[in-house]
């Protein structure tokens, strides 16, 4: 080989290797519409990947999950968080695995019957039974990790502290000393929950150390409670992932306003999530930025089931559309579907990006 070309290979291995350390030095991640379910993909810094859940069975969101980490440079998911068991979190397992190999599956363990719940009929249980026929038969694929509250990920450049699972929360702060929450004293018990919901594994994501994420699956009113009081075990966070999809069944102000978020993304679908009471608890935090959304949430009536006492929905009740990725409501698909992206430096500042119209919003470092 002559000394030219030594030189060209040379050069080309320099900007190749420069390129890879450029992508690396942010974390991205992107919100993507499974029409109110949830399937939020992370790409550390080091290039490793998690994702956590993968939306509801079939194509439609499977395919939804393969573009962001074709966008996002990814191959391979390097770790998969199923939050809870119910379909929409963990039902696309089985087509994301057909798509994207899965090397990591990490959850709250066996499905167990929650406290107080009623026998299944059984249609319910033919269909619980099938989920988790699809889910173990993908899981045996790869390697497994059963958490606990207070359990750590191991993902390379993210910092991931579980604080919820199996119905338990921490019981000591995650960082400093414990901080008595005054919000506490005006919290309102909801009526105790029978679902599958209670098991969530809800998680702190952190990055550079300057940069917190709180997402806590479907993790429902009372448990959220044992998080923040007496004291304040999580302290407060640049991005809140809004817990339930912003059902009023999830998110008490008691945490919500201690925590303290200064964006929120909702990851609703056009008839679920964003509730009236979860929408006016946000507003109010204090702090609070900026609301985006998934989809425009259209009216709708108030649903008992998901303990909604307001009508939702409707122009008051949204975020300016430039913060919204979808505004199409056609049921049961709709193309093209938007994802939100957010991209946090390694100083702790971030870009979000609305991926429908190219709208982004910087936001400066937060002093946490």
């Amino acid at each position: 080989m002559s000394k030219r070309c030594v030189l060209v290979v040379a050069v080309l291995l320099v900007f190749s290797q420069t390129a890879r350390m450029q992508k690396s030095r942010t974390l991205d991640i992107y919100s993507i519409d499974v029409e109110g379910g949830q399937a939020t993909l992370f790409v550390s810094p080091s290039g490793e990947s998690l994702l956590v859940d993968a939306g509801n069975p079939g194509d439609r969101d499977a395919d939804r999950i393969a573009a962001s980490a074709k966008e996002a440079g990814v191959s391979r998911i390097d770790y998969l968080v199923i939050t809870h068991y119910d379909g929409d979190h963990v039902g696309g397992v089985k087509d994301v695995a057909s798509r994207l190999p899965i090397r990591t599956f990490v959850d709250h363990g066996p499905r167990m019957p929650p406290p107080g719940s009623s026998p299944l009929t059984p249609e319910a249980q033919a269909n619980v039974d099938r989920v988790d026929r699809q889910y173990a038969e993908a899981r045996a694929a790869g390697r497994h990790i059963e958490v606990r509250a207070g359990d750590t990920i191991p993902i390379q450049g993210l910092d991931v502290q579980v604080v919820s699972s199996k119905g338990a929360v921490i019981t000591k702060p995650l960082a400093g000393r414990r901080t008595n929450n005054p919000l506490c004293r005006d919290f309102a018990p909801h009526p105790q929950d029978t679902s599958e919901n209670i098991f969530s594994v809800g998680m702190m994501i952190g990055a550079f150390g300057r940069f917190r994420l709180l997402d806590l699956g479907d993790l429902t009113w009372n448990t959220e409670h044992d998080l923040v009081c007496p004291d304040n075990l999580l302290g407060v966070v640049d991005v809140y992932v809004t817990t339930h999809h912003g059902l009023a069944r999830s998110g008490p102000p008691a945490l919500v306003h201690a925590i303290r978020p200064r964006v929120a993304i909702v990851n609703n679908g056009p008839q679920k999530g964003n509730s009236r009471e979860t929408w006016e608890t946000l507003k109010r935090s204090p702090g609070l930025e900026d609301v985006w959304q998934l989809h425009f949430s259209v009216q709708r009536p108030a649903q008992p089931r998901f303990e909604e006492n307001g009508q939702p929905g409707g122009p008051d009740l949204n975020a300016p559309e430039s913060f919204i990725a979808n505004l199409v409501d056609a049921p049961p698909t709709h193309a093209p579907a938007y994802a939100l992206k957010l991209s946090v430096r390694p100083d702790g500042s971030f870009v979000v990006v609305n991926t429908r119209n190219g709208y982004s919003k910087e936001y400066k470092a937060g002093s946490r």
